[in-house]
């Protein structure tokens, strides 16, 4: 709905980054969060849920979707504490090392557990391949990657954090996922009405 200036508040939407420690979701959020200005070198490890919002700007309209990312601790310990977060998730996010065979193995499992909070809905998501700067060390092919995302209905990215590269893109995709999502709803209202 708009305001009566016709300006748009802004649609709010619940986005999970998910993974295994130390895939760098914190990283990957905060980049994004700080418009990639910001790379923070002293890392530590999220023990919960870490929350940051930041409003993206949907192209070619006036509108707006304010991104609430929560970061989720990504060791089983808190795996109980963390899913507390996970209720009504509106669109996720699946970070792995393409240096870490068990991160990249671990996304299926992440998956679930946030696709289990909304079982009756599909949730628009991306699977996030981190790390491409230590190419060198990479044992993830880009082609495994993508094959996973398609064959779970998600769309794949890579992105180095470190080097603030290519971080923005799957967060502006999701953005513009949901912002129609949820043009379709306000479509479906107006016609009941």
């Amino acid at each position: 709905m708009r305001h009566p200036k016709g300006e748009w508040p802004g649609v709010n939407t619940l986005l999970r980054a998910v993974g295994d420690s130390t895939v760098g979701k914190s990283s990957i959020c905060q980049v994004f969060h700080s418009d990639n200005s910001h790379f923070s070198k002293n890392y530590t490890m999220t023990t919960g849920v870490e929350l940051l919002v930041k409003l993206v700007n949907i192209p070619d309209s006036k509108d707006k979707v304010e991104l609430y990312m929560f970061d989720s601790a990504g060791k089983e310990i808190f795996s109980e504490l963390v899913q507390k977060f996970w209720e009504q998730p509106s669109v996720v996010m699946v970070v792995y090392d393409v240096t870490s065979e068990v991160s990249f193995s671990s996304c299926a499992k992440w998956l679930e557990r946030v696709r289990c909070q909304k079982p009756e809905t599909k949730l628009p998501g991306v699977v996030v391949a981190n790390k491409t700067d230590l190419d060198e060390r990479r044992i993830i092919s880009p082609k495994a990657g993508m094959e996973f995302a398609e064959s779970n209905g998600l769309k794949y990215f890579e992105c180095s954090a470190k080097e603030m590269q290519n971080v923005d893109a799957a967060f502006y995709y999701l953005a513009n996922e949901f912002y129609k999502l949820y043009q379709e709803k306000v479509e479906i209202f107006k016609t009941m009405s």
